[in-house]
């Protein structure tokens, strides 16, 4: 994992990594103002792939998509819950950069609703609307 995702610096020109980061943040900004309690404790990061055992097929897959699109990890010890999206997976299946912010926020909605128990039309009202 590459860590929690921080807001950066304004630099001259971001790289694909740190405007998916963005999409990251912007996703789990719009769902701050309902849950930010509820988010205030879990760290948001990105992963590049998922990890091969992510990639099992078989009666062990817990989601009949091939590929994860990210994960959800409930706090455990002294590691905080954690919610994990997949950059290139995500970025395979977006047309746009609109399309990608629109399934990383999919992508977020649906993790947090899975840690919280919730469902991810409870989460974000708008998520019934896009599927």
């Amino acid at each position: 994992m590459r860590g929690p995702i921080a807001p950066s610096h304004v630099p001259i020109a971001k790289s694909r990594g740190e405007r998916f980061d963005d999409l990251v943040l912007d996703a789990v900004d719009r769902l701050k103002p309902r849950w930010g309690a509820q988010l205030a404790s879990v760290e948001f990061a990105v992963e590049e792939v998922p990890p091969p055992h992510e990639l099992i097929d078989g009666p062990t897959r817990l989601s009949s998509d091939p590929i994860p699109l990210g994960r959800a990890e409930s706090a455990a010890g002294k590691d905080p819950a954690a919610v994990i999206v997949y950059r290139r997976p995500l970025e395979a299946r977006a047309r746009d950069r609109d399309q990608l912010g629109t399934l990383v926020l999919d992508v977020v909605v649906e993790q947090v609703a899975s840690l919280l128990g919730l469902a991810p039309e409870t989460i974000d009202p708008g998520y019934d609307d896009r599927h």
